[in-house]
């Protein structure tokens, strides 16, 4: 999709050859004489226009207006939450018709505090919307809207946030790519191949590891988890180079699992399917580095992926195994299925030689969490405080919300077991808690944070497809955290 920033009233965007036309329509009414204006204040004065976000009111073939369809829309008090609420229901009006061009006219000039997080969150939201996944559907109805308009009285003061917005959508869309992807069109090579693919853009550099090198660094619980599948592992590292070589980087590290079975201790066959999205977190790597790739923040980022299938096969590891993950802790696998935190404990370990300034690692750890928050909110556990602090803010802000989760050291009570260093997992209570509590003991070299996205990362139902989470996030924490927090 293509969009465009444009200096326009709303008499002038009116006038622009498109499908459809969408207003934005803020708590005060546009004050002009033009047709269009006067109407609005009309039909927010007869109530005919709800005042609340993402109330709406449809028009066809409206006088003064050159668009074939209208759709007038609240957008509350202007901010980026009721601006993303609006632009949600418009276009979802709008679907089902030939929409291939639209304007989308905030109808008053947004005030200074709040334009730039308003144009980013309407370009966002637009292709939110709109998004459809056609790669393994090559005769589904691809998405039609080709360009957007986005129009505002002085486009001047949203400049950079309208690229920033176009770079977050890139960067949303291509986790929801790989996420969406069946097992057989993601396997741990092809995931490789598209974060190499990445390397082809600037500031950034792949390498990709084999089952041979993962042996010699000594990633044993990594191995443990691959050596059920046909699937070779891969491990990604990924390398944005955005600041001096003296900066300690951000690392971020995303749970790869392209397929979960659940192992020998075998999942439900019930919505199994689903377990395609147990890479989401490395998807959300993927996603960020792309939108670092564009931005271009002055920061040095390191993505690490762990990538490999959780399959029964007769090699595969059994519960009461014992394996040696790369930090020298022994592990005992009580349960298969939980393989994500024995990946992700030897790429936290890993994390040790880049000195990072924060590590941070994203994954579809448990089902608690899930009940915990539902599909709100990610978990949150940390640490450190700044850097709980520092993410809590970035989704807020974001719109990609997460919710702090206690680390107190007595729900590690429950991994402990007469047979290893420590149990993969604990009794049934605090799922979510003990999960963090094991990869905590993976990550005392340099403050560390672990998003549990199980809940956020997909939806099911007629919905069901990835939503790109934590992409958002995580880019707005890294902006943040750069020097003078602006594209270089």
């Amino acid at each position: 999709m293509n969009f465009v920033l444009k200096s326009l009233d709303l008499s002038q965007a009116a006038l622009q050859k498109a499908d459809a036309l969408v207003v934005l329509v803020g708590e005060n009414p546009p004050a002009g004489q033009d047709e269009l204006s006067v109407l609005i204040r009309h039909a927010r004065q007869s109530g005919d226009l709800d005042a609340k976000a993402g109330k709406l009111l449809q028009l066809y073939r409206q006088g003064g207006v050159s668009a074939r369809r209208v759709v007038l829309v609240s957008s509350g008090d202007g901010s980026s939450r009721q601006v993303r609420q609006a632009v949600t229901a418009a276009v979802g009006a709008l679907k089902g018709g030939k929409l291939k061009n639209l304007v989308l006219s905030f109808a008053t000039q947004p005030n200074a505090d709040s334009v730039s997080a308003a144009v980013r969150a309407a370009v966002v939201a637009l292709a939110d919307a709109s998004y459809v996944y056609t790669t393994t559907k090559p005769k589904a109805d691809a998405r039609t809207l080709e360009q957007v308009v986005i129009a505002l009285p002085n486009a001047k003061p949203a400049k950079i946030a309208f690229a920033w917005g176009q770079a977050l959508v890139q960067g949303i869309e291509l986790a929801k790519e790989w996420a969406n992807r069946p097992a057989n069109h993601a396997t741990p090579s092809q995931l490789a191949d598209a974060a190499q693919a990445l390397a082809k853009l600037p500031r950034i550099k792949c390498e990709v590891l084999g089952p041979k090198e993962v042996a010699k660094l000594g990633m044993g619980a990594f191995i443990a988890v691959a050596q059920g599948s046909a699937q070779p592992l891969r491990f990604i590292v990924l390398k944005y180079q955005g600041a001096g070589q003296k900066q300690a980087p951000v690392v971020l590290v995303g749970k790869g699992i392209t397929f979960d079975t659940g192992g020998i201790s075998i999942k439900p066959a019930g919505e199994m399917d689903e377990m395609k999205f147990d890479m989401s977190g490395a998807a959300s790597v993927l996603g960020t580095f792309q939108a670092l790739a564009h931005i271009k923040p002055k920061i040095n980022v390191v993505g690490l992926i762990p990538a490999c299938e959780n399959m029964p096969d007769g090699l595969a590891v059994k519960p009461g195994d014992v394996v040696t993950s790369m930090s020298g802790q022994t592990i005992e696998i009580l349960n298969t299925d939980a393989e994500g935190r024995l990946v992700l404990c030897d790429a936290l370990t890993y994390a040790e030689r880049f000195e990072p300034a924060a590590v941070i690692d994203i994954a579809t750890l448990t089902g608690a969490c899930v009940v915990a928050l539902g599909n709100v909110r990610c978990g949150l556990f940390s640490t450190n405080e700044a850097l709980a602090e520092a993410l809590q803010k970035a989704g807020d802000t974001a719109h990609d919300l997460c919710w702090r989760l206690p680390l107190d050291d007595d729900y590690a009570d429950g991994l402990k077991t007469n047979f290893a260093d420590v149990a993969n997992i604990a009794g049934r209570m605090g799922g979510a808690v003990t999960a963090a509590k094991f990869l905590q003991r993976f990550t005392a070299k340099y403050p560390w944070a672990h998003l549990d996205i199980a809940g956020v990362a997909w939806k099911g139902g007629a919905a069901k497809g990835a939503t790109g989470r934590p992409v958002a996030l995580l880019v707005d924490y890294l902006l943040g955290q750069a020097e003078g927090s602006h594209a270089a």
